[in-house]
């Protein structure tokens, strides 16, 4: 068991209250606190959660977290999910579970959003961890090249991209969604709005695994303890 993801999950329970609705994100360290949440729930909390992936819609109910489907869904007070790479910032890639699509789109709907996470993930410049871009399948060689000059234009020294395959070599990794996931290794992204910016103007893409002021709090999980730290936002 990793200590510092289970600090991090448990501190992340502060931030639910009765009957609220939640984005449920997905990752290792949510599965966490999705198993924690369950056992408020088995205790009596009132709260219904949006699942961000298969997987984690399964993990949910595994653990008597009840759903509700995001269609029906009026308001999402708190959204709880991973990161792969957090900056001072607060901005963060995401992607590498290949649910950058329906993560970004709860996370965008909902009023906060807390980042739960190990050291590992906190960096001073993001793009060690290979940016993920989730792509239409259709000409995806003509998005590849517009992508690879997005990232140039935006002060990438490196963008060298590949096509994600499944685990088993089976062929390309298809999302929830049915789409691609192009990994660019930028090594350094130093400028993520920007490169947030050029990136979502390719119509090709269809999301960018980079989240730019969408992440309120973040949650540092060490092993005796968790470090919670809050944007303030103007």
């Amino acid at each position: 068991m990793n200590v510092g993801k289970e600090n991090a999950a448990m501190a992340a329970l502060d931030f639910v209250e009765d009957g609220m609705t939640l984005g449920l994100g997905s990752g290792s360290t949510a599965e966490i606190f999705l198993e924690r949440l369950g056992e408020r729930v088995a205790g009596g909390m009132k709260v219904q959660g949006v699942p961000t992936s298969q997987r984690t819609a399964q993990v949910a109910k595994e653990h008597g977290v009840p759903l509700i489907e995001p269609d029906k869904v009026e308001s999402i007070q708190l959204t709880i999910d991973g990161a792969d790479e957090v900056d001072p910032q607060f901005s963060l890639i995401k992607g590498g579970g290949a649910c950058l699509l329906r993560e970004k789109i709860i996370a965008h709907a909902s009023e906060r959003m807390v980042v739960i996470v190990d050291p590992s993930k906190m960096v001073d410049t993001l793009g060690a961890f290979a940016l993920p871009i989730e792509v239409d399948p259709f000409a995806m060689a003509l998005t590849a090249e517009k992508i690879y000059a997005a990232l140039m234009k935006s002060g990438c020294s490196d963008a060298t991209t590949v096509l994600r395959q499944n685990k088993d070599g089976s062929g390309p990794l298809i999302t929830d969604g049915g789409h691609f996931i192009l990994d660019s290794e930028c090594k350094k992204i130093p400028k993520p709005a920007e490169t947030a910016h050029l990136l979502s103007k390719i119509p090709g893409v269809m999301e960018h695994g980079l989240f730019i002021d969408l992440a309120d709090v973040i949650i540092i999980g060490e092993t005796d303890h968790a470090k919670v730290m809050e944007l303030a936002r103007e």
